[in-house]
């Protein structure tokens, strides 16, 4: 089954970096050459656990009728309800680096997800957060998702996992919002993808210990949103 197919069957659809190619039609040696960019991510200064395991970079996009537009830099924003942990505050990250954003690979990526979201669910216009992470086990544990597990108050959420090394653990969680179905996986290979329908599923990823030195865990998160940004009332 395709990943417009298990989106709708499922509300979520897990592709191997093979099937990232064929689907989206994306050079995984491109994405390969972006790797190095989540080397400079800076720490992320507003965990409320107290924890130094987070860097991450943050921008916004506008995707309409396949023409892809960054926005002026703007704060991440999620209610409570959504984020029970950092929701209802501003927090400010720095933009994804210029280099990145200006690539092919980039471009194209964010509008491909785009093109199989529009299969389910046709809009005018996409409003899109992209968030680099780097969890890493410097202090031992790494929490990919310190707010446990959550929907992130959009209307589908692509997960892509960029590398891991030298860390156990992050054990990926999908559940059914309204059931009691779910699933258990492990993300290894770089370029594989998790797409999840935020309205039917909710999700997270286990801590990771270190399993050697060095241990990080790299993902670009992409969310796509058809009501505008999340933003303060």
């Amino acid at each position: 089954m395709n990943a417009v197919g298990s989106l709708s069957n499922s509300g979520y659809a897990f592709l191997s970096a093979a099937e990232v190619a064929s689907e989206l039609r994306v050079d995984i040696a491109q994405l390969n050459d972006l790797k190095r960019w989540w080397d400079a991510l800076p720490r992320d200064q507003y965990l409320r656990d107290g924890g130094r395991y987070r860097s991450r970079r943050h921008s916004c996009f506008i995707d309409e009728a396949g023409m892809l537009t960054q926005t002026p830099h703007r704060a991440h924003w999620q209610p409570t309800s959504y984020n029970a942990l950092h929701g209802g505050l501003e927090r400010w990250f720095d933009p994804i680096a210029p280099e990145v954003v200006q690539t092919k690979a980039w471009t194209h990526l964010l509008d491909a997800i785009a093109t199989i979201i529009a299969q389910i669910r046709s809009v005018k216009r996409w409003y899109i957060e992209a968030h680099q992470f780097r969890i890493d086990t410097t202090d031992g544990i790494g929490r990919p998702t310190p707010e446990g597990a959550h929907r992130d108050g959009v209307d589908f959420v692509a997960l892509f996992l960029v590398q891991r090394r030298n860390v156990r653990g992050g054990e990926t969680r999908v559940f059914d919002a309204h059931g009691a179905s779910g699933v258990r996986f492990t993300m290894e290979e770089p370029w594989s993808l998790l797409l999840m329908d935020d309205e039917r599923v909710i999700h997270e990823t286990t801590p990771i210990q270190p399993d050697g030195e060095g241990g990080v865990r790299d993902t670009l998160v992409l969310t796509y949103r058809a009501n505008g940004f999340q933003a303060p009332p």
